[in-house]
């Protein structure tokens, strides 16, 4: 976990949202990502899809397990599924409850470490950022 919060630190340093992924095999790292979707102007990139995206085509994901500073959002959660990732370690959910039943649901198993450091990480940016961080979660007015 310790690597994707330093993931999501440096998306907030680069001016983007502060959620970092990882994707471990056999107790090693096989891809880190963090969210660009400001950097790149991309709106699927989030944390796990920039992680799965720099695993590149690793044939199966079983046995894996993918960290998230955050909750995972349907759209990563779905890919999740898809791919067949057995478990997902994330952060926190206090921030944003993402789609962790639909993942269960699938028969993947969600761990939610409740990390104060991802809680505290999350309320400063959506504090300093709520538009942006509204625009993230398809919940921006326009």
């Amino acid at each position: 976990m310790q690597e994707a919060i330093k993931q999501a630190k440096k998306s907030w340093g680069e001016g983007g949202i502060p959620i970092g992924s990882v994707l471990v095999r056999d107790g090693e790292i096989i891809a880190k990502g963090h969210n660009k979707r400001v950097q790149e102007n991309n709106p699927i990139l989030h944390g796990e899809m920039d992680c799965l995206n720099n695993a590149g085509r690793i044939g199966s994901f079983k046995g894996s397990s993918i960290y998230s500073t955050l909750m995972p959002c349907y759209m990563c959660a779905g890919t999740i599924v898809q791919f067949k990732i057995p478990k997902v370690i994330v952060g926190e959910s206090i921030t944003f409850s993402g789609a962790r039943e639909f993942m269960e649901s699938h028969g993947v198993e969600v761990v939610d470490m409740k990390l104060d450091e991802c809680i505290e990480m999350m309320q400063a940016f959506i504090k300093d950022k709520p538009e942006l961080w509204n625009e993230d979660i398809g919940e921006l007015d326009q």
